[in-house]
């Protein structure tokens, strides 16, 4: 009996160490799966800053227009962002393929991306942003793409004094004339600071206040496209 009683420690003593090697084996030799995140689509179709002619008519207002990319490495889907440049508003369409068939507003300007999501990861990565303009009726004119900030981007915050606001824009018929800016404590802003060909203007701003802006693009018909509003906080 004392011989039992003095071999039951020893017994203990080795479950002790066999239990503790079979939990490290199940954190050591556990198996993790990296998954690499996808790659930014390509965009292909339509083009950058130019004007779509293809798709099909469906009225004097819209017509279907097929969105198309290039597969991204790693992707297993994707997001085709759509938005109406002269409205601001936005649609997201998900989906397994590398294009998509979409019914749009004729006679207007849009932005599009592509975001490629990949499985067993949040990562996901964005393309270019391009712009287009989606034929209307025949004309012989395109207002301007409106125009996009550079800076302050909106939510910026400044220093108060001088601030230079910079700008761009693109047009279809390379003829944009002049820019009209206006900047004001009020949204939408009111208050016109400059007309100017360049793409920036200078103007003081005061400590404590939250300024919006706006630039109206007109090219040299007479063809006019309005920005969205901007807004900037000052220090």
């Amino acid at each position: 009996m004392k011989r039992l009683i003095n071999t039951i420690p020893i017994y203990l003593f080795l479950i002790v160490i066999v239990a503790s090697c079979s939990s490290d084996d199940d954190g050591g030799g556990e198996n993790v799966n990296t998954v690499a995140p996808p790659t930014a689509a390509t965009l292909l179709f339509p083009e950058n800053n130019t004007e779509c002619n293809e798709g099909d008519i469906i009225s004097d207002t819209e017509s279907d227009v097929l969105f198309q990319w290039e597969n991204a490495t790693n992707a297993s889907s994707y997001i085709l962002q759509i938005t109406n440049l002269n409205d601001g508003t936005s649609r997201n369409i998900s989906t397994l393929s590398n294009e998509f068939l979409i019914r749009i507003l004729r006679g207007t300007p849009y932005s599009w991306s592509v975001t490629s999501l990949a499985s067993g990861t949040t990562e996901t990565t964005e393309s270019t942003v391009w712009k287009f303009y989606n034929a209307g009726l025949s004309q012989e004119s395109h207002p301007p793409f409106p125009a996009e900030a550079i800076s302050p981007q909106s939510g910026a915050n400044v220093n108060e004094g001088v601030v230079s606001l910079q700008w761009e824009a693109t047009d279809i018929d390379n003829d944009i004339a002049s820019y009209t800016i206006y900047l004001d404590t009020v949204n939408p802003p009111v208050t016109e600071i400059g007309s100017t060909s360049n793409t920036n203007i200078n103007s003081t701003v005061i400590s404590g206040q939250v300024y919006y802006w706006k630039v109206v693009t007109t090219d040299q018909i007479g063809n006019t496209s309005d920005s969205q509003i901007f807004e900037f906080g000052v220090n």
